[in-house]
């Protein structure tokens, strides 16, 4: 801000200098001569460097901001049914236990990608796309409570428990990277 006064002093002083000569302070003159004191603005910009580096400083902060970094958390409180086992087709996510009507929550903030339940052994299904890599999936639900094409928060609740083939209530939740099934134990926080 006083970078700017300076640089608009000498140039009201210097379009007005038949119309206001008594107005202007004799120390007005000094200031307008010496033009390379309008120079000292220019390193006072650099305040603004240091702004851009504090502005970076949360960047560093929030590693969700980063592709690939997300802050995963549990879709549901329950005990772990069944673990993911890499190469096998029938387990490639985790199953959680609860209760049927369970709220289900978004695992990390993302778009819904899909709602539905069109595919074979995963019941009614959302799947929500976090960023260009991850995925994530949420089988066996009551009650689908988002739509396709809908953004969610992180926590948001999309669904209800429901209950799995067996008649277990339960849910069955998969995390994609790049297309493929990850552990998701590796990924959400221990508890």
């Amino acid at each position: 801000y006083p970078g700017q006064l300076l640089r608009l002093r000498p140039l009201t002083v210097a379009s007005r200098p038949a119309s206001r000569p008594t107005q202007s302070r004799p120390s007005t003159a000094p200031r307008s001569a010496p033009r390379p004191v309008s120079v000292r603005p220019r390193p006072k910009a650099s305040r603004p460097a240091a702004r851009t580096r504090q502005e970076r400083r949360p960047s560093r902060e929030r590693p969700s901001a980063t592709p690939g970094r997300l802050h995963w958390r549990w879709p549901v409180q329950g005990p772990v049914l069944a673990r993911w086992k890499a190469g096998d087709p029938l387990r490639k996510g985790i199953k959680i236990g609860g209760r049927a009507g369970t709220p289900v929550r978004a695992a990390e903030a993302g778009k819904v990608v899909y709602s539905g339940s069109g595919l074979i052994g995963y019941g009614r299904l959302i799947i929500i796309k976090h960023n260009d890599n991850y995925l994530s999936a949420y089988g066996h639900n009551r009650k689908l409570l988002v739509e396709q094409g809908q953004l969610v928060t992180r926590g948001q609740k999309i669904a209800e428990m429901g209950r799995a083939n067996d008649g277990r209530a339960m849910l069955h939740f998969e995390i994609r990277r790049n297309g493929k099934p990850v552990d998701p134990l590796r990924l959400l926080p221990h508890r």
